[in-house]
């Protein structure tokens, strides 16, 4: 005998497994309900019990992309999964000061050395582009720039 579950059930298995905004969780329990107004009241209980919350999934994409995508491809995923501007926006402007940072640990990861001829400039170029770096950000590292991180130079003194 097979049972079948809940869309509360259905619900709370998608989100045991990661967090979920609740447009992702609306699309994928709407093949199991007779309407949407059913999956409208269960995300509304998930959510005011704790179990759905768009905050932690925000904080959830953010950390797990952070480390090789830029800003541009992280936004661009949230707003794929429902996130409007306003539920990002702090998220994602914490993001900004470590860009280039991340871009050079991705482009280091991936490429190491400077490019020897326009060609593969410009694949470097695409690849980081690609992960969703600001142009700016990856002028500066193929220009060689490194991170306030990564720099060895002492800070001027204030004398």
């Amino acid at each position: 005998m097979q049972t079948t579950l809940s869309l509360k059930g259905r619900a709370l298995k998608y989100l045991a497994a990661r967090e979920h905004s609740r447009s992702e969780l609306m699309r994928k329990l709407a093949p199991h309900a007779e309407d949407l107004a059913e999956i409208e009241r269960v995300l509304d209980e998930l959510q005011s019990r704790g179990f759905l919350s768009e905050e932690r999934f925000v904080a959830s994409v953010v950390h797990r992309r952070a480390a090789g995508h830029g800003t541009a491809r992280i936004r661009q995923e949230l707003s794929l999964k429902g996130i409007t501007a306003d539920q990002m926006r702090a998220a994602l402007e914490e993001l900004q000061p470590s860009e280039l940072a991340r871009a050079h640990a991705v482009w280091t990861r991936r490429f190491g050395s400077p490019a020897t001829d326009l060609r593969e400039r410009g694949r470097q170029m695409r690849f980081l582009m690609a992960r969703g770096f600001s142009g700016e950000v990856v002028r500066r590292v193929l220009k060689g720039e490194l991170p306030e991180s990564f720099d060895e130079t002492p800070p001027d003194d204030p004398d």
